[in-house]
């Protein structure tokens, strides 16, 4: 039986275009499931985290990621008593804005699009979902629960100061209450993003040869989950070793984050959900100890991993790749795909047109962006082999 704090699936907020509701699946479920069979969703399957398509099938996807948070937000959502549907359906939903070729895509459309509002990849995200999905007959996008459009939009938090354009622009149309925190059950969502990252970001280094599995077992938290493997398995082979290792490390993240937001959510004592929004704080979290550790962790990935000099040289590459193409389509309109030609007909001004310019962009996948490149402007294809994922 789901917690009070939990947000009700017998009594959502709506949606913004009224529509008769399922008579088999809750509301949330319904979002999931639209979710799933979005466009931008089966896109997720090409587009990368760290490291760009071709340089390796082991390593994750923005879809293996995505699958990966929402195994972590219903285990904590469970235990903490809240709906789990609603934090799948955000879980799923979190990384539909991601653009081609990880965060450095993302940084080199956001620098193109400074004068015309800037990109950001959770704004997109709600943008995709309430207007850049058209398949419907009566509404553009999904026609999403409140709920879920909110536990998108603050994913990282209450969204305060400057309000990214296409954030600001639903918004206005369909109130998010940004200043407040989202629900507990978005909270979930967004920490375990937090910890299936961190995890699988050391597994894709240590397979990437950017690191070595002595310099992992130094680390915090680390150190102690090495210890315990060696301990309990003596002479156990560096592969599962390290597997095992690393396993400990995704037990210890998902057990503290259920253990401190259980004693936030007590000394609280939230009588309903919007107890929850107006908290003040996050109530799902990390203990301040293993934040601490966290940090440590991720100042070593910084360094060795996103910063690594291979990786570097391929944010080069694709940082070109994206600048090109961007400047490219905003000249060569008529090379959009048909779909695409009523918006820029109806574009009045040049920041609407780069803006549309920047979804079509963002929407592609890294094997469709190099593609294209190779097309439309030519030059040599993306160097093979900066990092050997096979």
């Amino acid at each position: 039986m789901a917690a009070p704090y939990a947000t009700d699936p017998a009594h959502p907020r709506g949606r913004l275009y009224a529509e008769e509701e399922s008579a088999f699946r809750s509301p949330f479920q319904r979002d999931r499931d639209r979710i799933i069979h979005a466009s931008a969703f089966r896109r997720l399957k090409h587009k990368t985290q760290v490291f760009i398509e071709h340089e390796g099938d082991y390593f994750r996807t923005r879809l293996t990621h995505s699958i990966e948070v929402a195994q972590v937000a219903r285990t904590v959502a469970a235990a903490l008593d809240l709906n789990v549907e609603l934090t799948e359906a955000v879980a799923l939903a979190h990384d539909l804005g991601h653009t081609p070729f990880g965060h450095t895509g993302e940084e080199a459309l956001n620098a193109l699009m400074q004068p015309y509002g800037g990109f950001d990849h959770n704004a997109q995200a709600l943008h995709i979902v309430t207007n850049l999905e058209r398949h419907y007959a009566e509404w553009d996008g999904l026609n999403l629960t409140w709920e879920s459009l909110e536990g998108i939009a603050k994913h990282n938090g209450p969204v305060t100061g400057e309000i990214p354009y296409a954030l600001e622009a639903y918004n206005a149309r369909h109130d998010l209450e940004l200043h407040t925190h989202a629900s507990a059950e978005a909270q979930a969502a967004a920490l375990a993003d937090d910890i299936a990252y961190n995890n699988h970001d050391l597994h894709d280094g240590l397979r990437a040869e950017l690191f070595s599995t002595d310099e992992l077992a130094e680390l915090p938290i680390l150190k102690d989950c090495f210890g315990r493997v060696d301990a309990k398995y003596p002479g156990l082979n560096y592969y599962r070793r390290r597997h095992e290792a690393l396993r400990r490390f995704f037990g210890v993240l998902v057990e503290d984050v259920i253990n401190i937001s259980r004693q936030n959510i007590t000394d609280l004592s939230p009588r309903n959900v919007q107890d929850i929004r107006d908290a003040g704080r996050m109530m799902v979290q990390f203990s301040p100890a293993l934040w601490s550790d966290l940090k440590v962790i991720r100042q070593f990935l910084f360094e060795r991993m996103y910063r690594a000099p291979r990786v570097v040289e391929m944010r080069v590459v694709v940082t070109k790749m994206i600048n090109e193409l961007f400047a490219f389509f905003l000249e060569n309109t008529d090379e959009l795909p048909k779909q695409w030609r009523k918006d820029v007909a109806d574009a009045p001004d040049q920041t609407a047109l780069s803006r549309i310019v920047a979804d079509y962009i963002a929407g592609m996948t890294d094997r469709f962006a190099i593609q294209q490149h190779k097309r439309l402007i030519g030059g040599a294809d993306v160097p093979p082999g900066v990092i050997d994922g096979n």
